[in-house]
């Protein structure tokens, strides 16, 4: 059986796609920003008119997108410490990892998932840092 979901407390969608998709026990999360729920607003980020990025607080970032993923996961039936498989996307990551890196073990100092950190040139909105996740559900 496969259920989307569509969490009312975590930020919009910027396409057509659920939040997550339950597949069995198994929770498989869409790509996750630091955007704030209702609003185009991205924590620690300025723009120029154009939209362009001016400067971004990774921390702030981070702290964010975290904070998004266990919205989706709890609103999914989940929860933080079921996240078995992270796979980070930072856009920046010589400048970015140590700031990064240094929360992770914040946020994940009980429970370890596996992780894969890649550096890409851009994200889809004038974000920094994007989790792609999967969850098991009790």
């Amino acid at each position: 059986m496969t259920d989307s979901i569509h969490s009312e407390n975590a930020p919009e969608p910027v396409g057509l796609y659920p939040h997550a998709r339950r597949v069995g026990n198994l929770l498989f999360l869409s790509g996750v920003g630091p955007r704030k729920k209702g609003s185009k607003e991205i924590p620690g980020v300025t723009l120029n008119p154009a939209g362009d990025i001016i400067e971004y607080d990774i921390e702030a970032q981070c702290h964010s997108v975290f904070q998004n993923v266990k919205t989706i996961l709890e609103s999914s039936g989940s929860r933080w410490e079921n996240l078995v498989d992270v796979t980070v996307y930072l856009t920046n990551m010589r400048a970015d990892f140590a700031t990064y890196n240094r929360l992770w073990a914040e946020y994940f100092k009980d429970a370890q998932p596996c992780r894969t950190t890649v550096e890409i040139l851009s994200l889809p909105t004038p974000i920094a840092i994007e989790l792609k996740c999967i969850a098991t559900i009790d």
